[in-house]
C-alpha cells in the first residue's frame, strides 16, 4: 500500500511543484555548467573538445549522487522539493540511477520530453514520464 499523500486530501504536498521543478532544473543546469567549467579548466581546456559528452557525464553523476544522498538535487533542495518512491521513502542509489537514466532518455528525445512536461502540468501528482516509470513523485518538503 503506497504511503504517498493523496493529492485530493493533502494538496499542500503538490502545490506549485511543477513551477518549483522548473526553477530547480535551471539551478541544477547552472551547477552542472559550473562543474563542467571546473573540469575544462582542470584539464587545461582539453575538456572543451568533449564538452557535450562531459556535460552529459557530469550531469548524470551530479543527479545520481545528490538524489541518492538526499533524494533531491541541490536545485530541488533550494526549491523546497524532493523525490519520494511509491512507498514515500527517499530514493536509494539504484533508484537514483534508474530515475536519472529515465530522465536522461527523456531529455534525449524532444517528443518524450514534451509528453513528460505535459504530464507534470496535468497529472494529479505532477509526475513526468520518469516518475511514472519509476513510481516516484516530487513533493514539497516538510517545513
Amino acid at each position: 500500500m503506497p504511503a504517498l499523500p493523496d493529492p485530493t486530501y493533502a494538496p499542500e504536498f503538490y502545490a506549485s511543484v511543477p513551477a518549483k521543478r522548473l526553477f530547480a532544473w535551471f539551478v541544477d543546469g547552472l551547477i552542472i555548467c559550473a562543474l563542467c567549467m571546473a573540469v575544462v579548466i582542470g584539464t587545461a581546456f582539453v575538456g572543451l573538445f568533449f564538452l557535450g559528452f562531459l556535460f552529459l557525464v557530469v550531469g548524470f553523476a551530479y543527479r545520481v549522487v545528490t538524489i541518492a544522498s538526499g533524494s533531491a538535487t541541490w536545485g530541488m533542495q533550494f526549491a523546497g522539493i524532493e523525490l519520494r518512491d511509491a512507498h514515500g521513502a527517499r530514493l536509494d542509489l539504484g533508484q537514483a540511477v534508474m530515475h536519472t537514466l529515465a530522465y536522461t532518455v527523456c531529455l534525449g528525445f524532444v517528443l518524450l520530453q514534451f509528453v513528460s512536461i505535459v504530464l507534470m502540468l496535468t497529472s494529479a501528482r505532477g509526475q513526468g514520464l520518469p516518475d511514472m516509470f519509476m513510481g516516484t513523485v516530487m513533493l514539497n518538503r516538510k517545513a
